[in-house]
């Protein structure tokens, strides 16, 4: 499968001032390199993802059949995927009747996304590119969804605009990333969310962990709830998720028992307004 790419290298409407075009590429650059390095360790959770026919979101694995995201959701309604990684989402959403595509900076990721295609017999699209600038036409997609993709590797000030530029009216948003709650846990070092706060609430969006190269976006719920407004979105439910006993974490930011008492990560369903 061949795969087309398009680099970042401008700002665009909606980068905060304070961030100059260089530093803006080299959150994209420095997580692309952070991401190849690190795809290899993905290869066999991924293929996990794609043998599980059902749609499961977020680092718990909440069943689309519980949370029921798409019930409005027409069949065949065209779908791109932001932040795809090895494009487990997409998939799911092919295997339901939807016309996905998975879009990523990360080549290695994308190709092996091709590999699961051709193992499992599934086809939709793949693109290697950054989902801030994106080349697709104004309202071209029904629904953007991001699984802890663009929602946690990206600038929400950058790739929000960009969902809501190809989204046709009234299309819908739905991404999941780590609670606000969790992020003021988490602590300095990046280990698993304490019981106490180990930061600042009101700390830094772009955070970055000692020994790691990559960047971070974390906002609060303020932050999501007005970043999406001035963005021309409606907010239609964020669900706090809870995991039921037993669940077990696909990567461990928190203890099960600390996500039972406290919500460890954010579903958030938004549509574009008229």
């Amino acid at each position: 499968m061949a795969f087309s790419f398009r680099d970042s290298s401008v700002l665009t409407e909606g980068t905060p001032p304070e961030m100059s075009a260089r530093r803006v590429v080299n959150d994209i650059d420095r997580n692309r390199a952070a991401w190849e390095r690190w795809a290899p360790g993905h290869f066999r959770a991924g293929r996990q993802a794609w043998e599980d026919e059902q749609l499961r979101w977020g680092m718990w694995g909440t069943l689309e059949s519980e949370v029921r995201l798409l019930k409005d959701l027409e069949a065949g309604s065209d779908v791109v995927e932001l932040g795809c990684g090895t494009a487990a989402i997409s998939a799911a959403l092919a295997r339901q009747g939807f016309r996905p595509i998975g879009v990523d900076f990360v080549r290695a990721q994308l190709e092996t996304a091709a590999r699961f295609q051709q193992e499992f017999g599934l086809g939709f699209g793949l693109l290697c590119a950054n989902v801030e600038m994106l080349h697709y036409d104004q309202a071209s997609f029904d629904l953007a969804v991001s699984d802890y993709g663009a929602s946690l590797w990206c600038d929400p000030r950058r790739w929000l605009p960009e969902a809501h530029r190809v989204l046709r009216p009234r299309g819908r948003l739905i991404f999941t990333t780590h609670s606000a709650l969790l992020m003021a846990c988490t602590p300095t070092d990046g280990g698993p969310a304490a019981e106490w706060f180990a930061r600042d609430y009101f700390s830094p969006y772009r955070l970055e962990f000692p020994g790691e190269d990559a960047v971070e976006f974390h906002f609060t719920h303020g932050q999501w709830v007005e970043t999406l407004r001035t963005h021309g979105f409606v907010l239609d439910d964020l669900i706090e998720v809870q995991p039921p006993p037993g669940a077990e974490a696909i990567i461990e930011f928190a203890s099960l028992d600390w996500a039972r008492r406290w919500p460890s990560e954010d579903i958030w369903v938004a549509h574009k307004s008229d």
